[in-house]
């Protein structure tokens, strides 16, 4: 069974602050695409760790992206946050993401081959487990990682936080393997609830182990802490949502791991 740290409730972010992490950005590509992803990892890791990939939002791979994947290292694991967009694509403003998470959510072969690729670089680190992955994602990460499970990629769960969700494709059916938690703002505006009862028929309909949570007066982006600099109304970061969503998401780990 997976050791996860355990201080103060791991003080509710970021894992053990004793653990010491090896850092680095790592480049790989898809076809002739270069991608870079951020790993993190425990420095005294003895035998192979358990994976999570961790799928950014619509502004790319970020601070925020290789925040999670830090905190998510100190709780024992490899943690990878993938590249969808490709080395050096950051979009500068949201006009520039809207257009660019867009297109890929209208290419969705694409957008999962992306994924998977990120998939396999995780799977390729030396201490990661490859046979124990977790992926997770926030916004149109969490758009990403629900599109990897329905791809049928082998994974021991998935978990987002207020995902962009999408309808499944026809072929999709049955091919999610994994645990599935959704995290998920009960005032959030930008998901239409036809979209969330559509996407919990799937996961009832093939028998998938799932939760989708609903938080109280929380809305889109509600664990992102610079939700509010952008002053929008569908953006807000909300503590408690937090809190919460990622505290169930460490027992989804200790579910899949365990």
């Amino acid at each position: 069974m997976i050791q996860l740290a355990m201080v103060s409730v791991l003080a509710l972010r970021g894992g053990d602050p004793a653990v010491e992490l090896v850092t680095r950005e790592i480049e790989y590509r898809h076809g002739e695409v270069a991608l870079e992803g951020y790993l993190a990892y425990p420095k005294d890791a003895k035998g192979k760790l358990p994976g999570v990939l961790i799928c950014h939002q619509w502004m790319g791979q970020s601070p925020y992206e290789r925040m999670r994947a830090e905190e998510t290292a100190k709780l024992g694991m490899v943690a990878f946050a993938l590249d969808i967009y490709g080395k050096g694509v950051r979009p500068q403003d949201v006009p520039e993401a809207a257009k660019l998470a867009t297109g890929y959510k209208t290419d969705r072969a694409l957008l999962r081959a992306r994924a998977h690729a990120g998939l396999e670089a995780l799977r390729k680190v030396d201490v990661c487990d490859g046979s124990r992955i977790v992926v997770m994602g926030y916004c149109f990460g969490g758009t990403t990682a629900l599109e990897l499970a329905r791809s049928g990629a082998p994974l021991a769960a998935l978990a987002t936080f207020h995902a962009g969700l999408i309808a499944e494709l026809p072929e999709d059916a049955g091919r999610i393997r994994a645990k599935v938690l959704i995290n998920h703002g009960a005032d959030d505006p930008l998901v239409q609830k036809e979209v969330i009862d559509g996407v919990m028929t799937e996961l009832r309909r093939d028998h998938v182990d799932w939760q989708v949570i609903f938080y109280g007066n929380a809305v889109h982006s509600f664990t992102n802490p610079e939700a509010d600099a952008r002053q929008v109304p569908a953006l807000k970061y909300d503590k408690k949502a937090d809190e919460r969503s990622w505290a169930l998401t460490r027992h989804l780990f200790e579910e899949a791991f365990g």
